[in-house]
């Protein structure tokens, strides 16, 4: 395996770039559009399934403890009552789209996070987060390429007509 494939993973394995910053530096280094988009997206997908069993592990060890459960109680519990009826509403369908637009605090952390805190059960997480981290590497490679390719030929053409 590269280099370049390694950091990419890296890159969509950190909470800060995820996919939206394994995809481009993938695609930067030449990896091509259909081996980068497989190997980021698959290993974004990884995010998901780890937080969840992390935070349901930490939940059962800390639940014990009365600051914690205070904590969770005040905090958790009134968010998944305050966003309960849209929740129903949207469902995973909300938590893909969420995750599926890549824009900086949206993505698998986040979308684990947020279906963590509003109750939802892993077996209807996981797929809504990964439909969304699919849409999202979709995204990410359109932008890419508009920008690079695109954005390019604007500029050659831009440069040619002030010569």
């Amino acid at each position: 395996m590269s280099e370049a494939f390694l950091w990419a993973g890296l890159f969509c394995l950190l909470p800060i770039s995820e996919l939206r910053g394994g995809l481009p530096y993938a695609l930067s280094q030449g990896i091509g559009l259909v081996p980068a988009y497989l190997f980021c997206v698959f290993v974004n997908l990884l995010v998901a399934p780890v937080v969840l069993v992390f935070l349901n592990t930490l939940h059962r060890i800390l639940l014990p403890l009365r600051p914690y459960r205070w904590l969770f109680d005040r905090l958790v519990a009134r968010a998944r009552r305050r966003v309960e009826s849209r929740v129903q509403k949207y469902g995973p369908w909300g938590l893909a789209v969420f995750v599926g637009i890549p824009l900086p605090i949206t993505g698998a952390y986040t979308g684990a996070l947020g279906a963590w805190i509003l109750g939802m059960k892993p077996r209807t997480a996981i797929p809504a987060i990964s439909v969304g981290v699919l849409a999202a590497g979709i995204v990410v490679a359109l932008a890419y390429y508009l920008v690079t390719e695109v954005g390019v030929e604007a500029l050659r053409f831009l440069f040619k007509t002030v010569e």
